[in-house]
C-alpha cells in the first residue's frame, strides 16, 4: 500500500514555459520549484545556446532576460532532445527573430509531426526547411518579418496554440487563434502576468505585438500529470492513503479529478490557493474498493491526454466496461500510446481492445506480471510501474531512465510511500 504525505514536483509544461518567457522578457526573474527533468533541461540548454544566461541553484533557476528581441543566433544546433515541448514552442519564438536557427531533437522526436506548426507559421511568412516539407526534423527556420494571422486550429494542441501565440508577439498587427477545443492554457497566463497583450474570449484568442516583455517571478505549481500516477497507485492498492501537496488545478487539466470522481474513486482536493495566477490544492487519495467504469471522450480528452495511459491502468480494476475515444493524438506522442497500452495491458492479463482513436477496458481484471516494452516513453513505463504494485508476479520495464525525462526522483518516491 501506499501511505504518507508529499510535496509534489514542479510542472513541466509550466517549467518550460517559465524558461523561455523569462528569456525573451527583459529583466532577472526567479524561478522557484523547476523541474529539473531532461525535457526542461533541454529548454534551458536551447535559450543557453542563443545567449541567454541562466543559473541554477537547487531547485530555482534565474533567468537574466534578453528582451523580446534580444536573443542571439545560436552558434550551434538547437538539440530539444525528447521534448516535444521545447520543440514546438521554441518554433513560434524563432519566426520572430531575425537569424536563422536549426532545431534537432532525439528519435521519437524524429517521428512526431511538426507541420501542425510549421504550416500556420508559413502563413505568417516565415521560411521552414525541413524533412518531408517540414513534417520532421531537422528543422530549419529562417525568423523575422511575420504577419499576424486570423487561424483556425486544426488540431486541440496547447503546443500548437502557444507557438502561434509566441510569434503573434512579433507580426505587424492583430492575430487571432480560434481553438477547437479548450487546450492548456498556462501559456496565456503566463505571458499576460509579463506583459503580453492578450485576450481569451472563450475559444478565441486575440493577440496585440508588444515592444517588450518584463521580467517576473514565477512559483511553479506541481504537476497533476505526474501527480496522477500515485493517485492511481492509492486508488487502486488496498490499504492505501496519500495527500498530494501543491498540486496544479488548472482547469484545463484537471480531467483525471473529473474521471476519478466518475469511477466512484475517494479523492478529495484541500487547501486550494492561487499560486503565481494558477490554482494549487492539495489532494487526499485513499484506495478505492468500489471503482466503476466510464466514458472519456470529446472535450475531456484535451484536459487528460497526458494521464490516459494511467487512467487504462486504473480501468482494469473498475467494475463494467470504459470507453476511450477521441483520442487519436495518443498515436503521435512519445510512441504510439494507444498500441503501448493496449499490448502490454493485454499482456498482463486485461481485457481490452484496441480502437482506431482510443481503447475498450473491461473490468475487474486480475493483472499479473509481465515483461513491458515500454518504447523509452516515460508515461507508459511510470503507468506500468504502478500496475505492478497489485501484481503477485512482478512487472518488468525494458527502460526505466526515461522517467527521468518527467518525473526524476520518482522510484525513491515510490520507496518512501510503499509500506
Amino acid at each position: 500500500m501506499l501511505r504518507g504525505s508529499f510535496e509534489l514536483i514542479g510542472d513541466k509544461s509550466i517549467s518550460h514555459r517559465s524558461i523561455m518567457f523569462s528569456s525573451i522578457a527583459k529583466g532577472n526573474n526567479k524561478i522557484s520549484n523547476f523541474l529539473m527533468g531532461e525535457d526542461c533541461l533541454s529548454t534551458i540548454s536551447c535559450f543557453r545556446k542563443m545567449g541567454v544566461d541562466i543559473d541554477i541553484v537547487g531547485k530555482d533557476v534565474f533567468v537574466k532576460g534578453n528582451g523580446l528581441r534580444g536573443l542571439k543566433a545560436p552558434t550551434d544546433i538547437l538539440d530539444v532532445g525528447n521534448s516535444g515541448t521545447t520543440i514546438r514552442l521554441i518554433m513560434g519564438i524563432l519566426a520572430g527573430n531575425n537569424f536563422d536557427a536549426t532545431l534537432i531533437g532525439d528519435e521519437s522526436i524524429g517521428k512526431r509531426p511538426m507541420k501542425r506548426v510549421v504550416d500556420p507559421l508559413r502563413l505568417m511568412g516565415c521560411k521552414i526547411e525541413g524533412n518531408d516539407d517540414g513534417n520532421y526534423t531537422p528543422i530549419k527556420i529562417y525568423g523575422g518579418n511575420l504577419h499576424n494571422i486570423d487561424y483556425k486550429m486544426q488540431v486541440a494542441s496547447a503546443q500548437v496554440k502557444s507557438a502561434l501565440i509566441l510569434a503573434s508577439l512579433y507580426a505587424d498587427g492583430k492575430s487571432i487563434i480560434n481553438e477547437k477545443v479548450k487546450s492548456r492554457n498556462h501559456t496565456e497566463i503566463m505571458l499576460k502576468s509579463f506583459g503580453a497583450d492578450i485576450q481569451v474570449d472563450d475559444l478565441k484568442i486575440k493577440i496585440n505585438p508588444v515592444e517588450e516583455l518584463f521580467s517576473q517571478d514565477i512559483y511553479v505549481p506541481g504537476d497533476i500529470s505526474s501527480a496522477a500516477f500515485i493517485i492511481v497507485g492509492a486508488l487502486i492498492t488496498k490499504g492505501s492513503e496519500v495527500i498530494i501537496k501543491n498540486v496544479g488545478l488548472n482547469e484545463t487539466r484537471t480531467g483525471i479529478l473529473d474521471v476519478v470522481k466518475s469511477m466512484n474513486g475517494n479523492i478529495e482536493i484541500i487547501n486550494q490557493r492561487l499560486v503565481s495566477g494558477e490554482k494549487v490544492g492539495d489532494l487526499l487519495v485513499k484506495y478505492s474498493a468500489n471503482l466503476t467504469a466510464t466514458t472519456i471522450d470529446k472535450e475531456i480528452i484535451p484536459r487528460l491526454i497526458d494521464e490516459i495511459p494511467i487512467i487504462a491502468v486504473l480501468a482494469t480494476q473498475a467494475e463494467g466496461t470504459t470507453i476511450i475515444k477521441d483520442a487519436k493524438e495518443l498515436k503521435v506522442k512519445e510512441s504510439n500510446r494507444i498500441k503501448s497500452v493496449v499490448d502490454n495491458l493485454k499482456k498482463m492479463g486485461a481485457n481490452i481492445e484496441e480502437l482506431e482513436d482510443g481503447m475498450v477496458i473491461t473490468g475487474k481484471s486480475k493483472l499479473d506480471g509481465a515483461y513491458i516494452e515500454t518504447f523509452k516513453d516515460h508515461r507508459i513505463a511510470m503507468a506500468f510501474s504502478i500496475a505492478n504494485l497489485i501484481c503477485e508476479n512482478k512487472v518488468k520495464l525494458d527502460d526505466t531512465k526515461c522517467i527521468d525525462i518527467s518525473f526524476p526522483g520518482y522510484f525513491d518516491l515510490l520507496k518512501q510511500l510503499l509500506k
